[in-house]
């Protein structure tokens, strides 16, 4: 499998796909750390894709969007953003929102 049909195999695999630097639980740059917050935040449920373990596919992925710098967040396979535009539209509500209509959120208790 190329490079190319490896990232279409991980945006298909969720509704919510991040590709970042580390993990969740151990980001390795305060910007994925902050995408992160923000998603848990909407109570999303998320995949996640540590661009470090695969440099290929880090390195693919910039021109497959177009979008140079990571983290890169993705809702049904379309790009959302990185860190800023993800941390915006937390703040004004869409995030949530994006994230109800993808099915990619946690029931409310």
């Amino acid at each position: 499998m190329d490079v190319v049909e490896r990232i279409k195999a991980e945006l298909a695999s969720s509704p919510v796909v991040l590709f970042m630097k580390g993990t969740p639980d151990f980001p390795q740059c305060g910007f994925s750390a902050q995408a992160v917050a923000a998603l848990r935040a909407c109570g999303a449920r998320f995949k996640h894709v540590n661009i470090f373990e695969d440099p290929e596919l880090r390195e693919a992925l910039k021109s497959y969007s177009n979008w140079p710098t990571y983290p890169q967040l993705y809702v049904n396979g379309e790009l959302i953003g990185g860190c800023d535009i993800t941390l915006e539209m937390y703040r004004s509500g869409e995030l949530k929102k994006l994230l109800e209509e993808a099915g990619a959120t946690e029931p409310a208790a």
